[in-house]
């Protein structure tokens, strides 16, 4: 009976040892942005591996979607080579990031891995790139200030430490140089950003210009440019947001910056009309308006940690109230909105004050701030509204004393508002200024 025991030990010892056989399966055609595979078994999100005969590296690939009894496929890289009869092998997980303190000052690509020439240390963690968000009744509260260095955001928009902030804006109207003043001057431990869909050429120069080698120090970099395929782009933003949670987790205070949510989500309605999915509102598919919570609320305050993030979204037209603006207001704690009249006026950062808000504001600054903001933004609605009649000298001074006294603070809240993109504005001098411009009263 010992005996016995003893081969049945030997046996499952054994049987744990080897690997199960892993069933190969064949491309049977590519139809635009899909792959249809026939003969494998495999889970939604699970990596498959393309073999490309006379080529070195496989086609990695991801299950999204079957179709009857075959299963949809979408590369994680460039298709060339691949034809009917080419070998599939699922690998049996999903995909994972390698995470640690050696991804500091890098530049790695949408599936996590180093672009040539930036070189690194590859024995991190694996950490999977799709998380759920935490327990909503574990996170903590908002309760402390993260100052950005920015005057106009930590003055009459400050943000919390674990703060979720979309940053609203048409094209050219300065979402990046804002992204690198932050990324450059504000007091997180790590920056984590991720550029999804941007065009090659910006991409060296945000790195160089507009975030420079001081905060590329404490930064990890994720790029997918607009010529990757659409789901590169897509696992460049939760690869983004896997890293962060890696560094929150240790108990650092992260940053994570996206630049653009908007380029994000078009890269899903790619993906979900590959598929199949009908289009609904302007095109976008509904899976689209699943992923954006999914993604976003795996970001904020954490058990440990905190991750304070800044999504840009670029708004068609200039429509603040276009579909993917409007479902990211109403997911985040706060907009800010710059403003192309602003801008044209050569007042940068280009912030409209008046239509951004900080949802925690209220929860996180002394009383003294918050009217002192109320009273800046009462004084530029005021201006704001008898603007026409200032501009064509149709109002007399002293005709009202709101007015009279909106039009001469006007200048100097304007020049308060302004700064360089290289100008640093520490948090207890910025407060300082804006009491002092307020001091004289009405």
């Amino acid at each position: 009976m010992l005996a016995q025991t003893v081969r049945l030990d030997m046996v499952r010892s054994r049987l744990k040892k080897t690997e199960p056989i892993k069933l190969l399966g064949q491309v049977t055609r590519v139809v635009g942005l899909t792959v249809e595979v026939q003969g494998i078994t495999a889970r939604i999100g699970e990596v498959c591996l393309i073999k490309v005969p006379r080529e070195d590296y496989p086609v990695y690939a991801e299950v999204v979607g079957f179709k009857e009894r075959d299963s949809l496929l979408m590369p994680l890289g460039d298709l060339k080579g691949v034809y009917p009869g080419c070998a599939v092998l699922p690998t049996g997980q999903a995909l994972t990031v390698s995470v640690g303190e050696h991804l500091l000052g890098q530049i790695i690509n949408g599936l996590g891995q180093p672009f040539e020439g930036h070189i690194y240390n590859e024995d991190g963690q694996q950490y999977p790139v799709d998380n759920d968000p935490p327990n909503p009744l574990k996170r903590k509260r908002i309760k402390s200030v993260l100052p950005t260095g920015v005057r106009a955001i930590d003055s009459l928009l400050t943000c919390g430490c674990g703060q979720r902030i979309g940053i609203f804006a048409g094209s050219g109207v300065g979402k990046s140089t804002m992204l690198g003043m932050i990324a450059k001057h504000g007091s997180a431990d790590v920056n984590v950003i991720a550029l999804i869909g941007e065009r090659g050429r910006e991409v060296l120069d945000f790195i160089e210009s507009d975030l420079g080698p001081e905060g590329l120090a404490k930064s990890v970099v994720i790029v997918a440019t607009s010529d990757q395929p659409a789901l590169v782009r897509l696992k460049g933003a939760f690869t983004a947001t896997a890293i962060a949670e890696y560094f929150r987790d240790q108990g650092k205070d992260v940053m994570l910056m996206m630049d653009s949510v908007t380029r994000f989500a078009m890269a899903q309605r790619e993906v979900g009309l590959a598929v199949g999915e009908p289009p609904a509102t302007r095109g976008y598919t509904p899976s689209v308006f699943a992923l954006l919570p999914k993604l976003m609320e795996r970001s904020g305050m954490g058990q440990n940690g905190s991750i304070t993030a800044f999504y840009t979204v670029l708004v068609d037209g200039d429509d603040m109230n276009e579909p993917i603006a409007d479902a990211v207001r109403g997911i985040l704690d706060g907009h800010i909105v710059l403003s192309r009249n602003l801008a044209a006026k050569n007042q940068y950062p280009s912030i409209d004050v008046l239509q951004s808000v900080s949802r925690v504001m209220p929860d996180i600054v002394e009383e003294e701030h918050q009217n002192g903001a109320g009273q800046v933004k009462d004084l530029l609605a005021t201006y704001q509204e008898s603007e026409d009649l200032i501009n064509i000298g149709a109002y007399v001074m002293g005709s009202n004393p709101k007015v009279d006294n909106a039009i001469k603070k006007h200048e100097q809240i304007t020049e308060f508002l302004k700064q360089k993109p290289d100008e640093y504005s520490e948090y207890s001098q910025t407060m300082q200024t804006l009491y002092q411009l307020l001091a004289g009263g009405n």
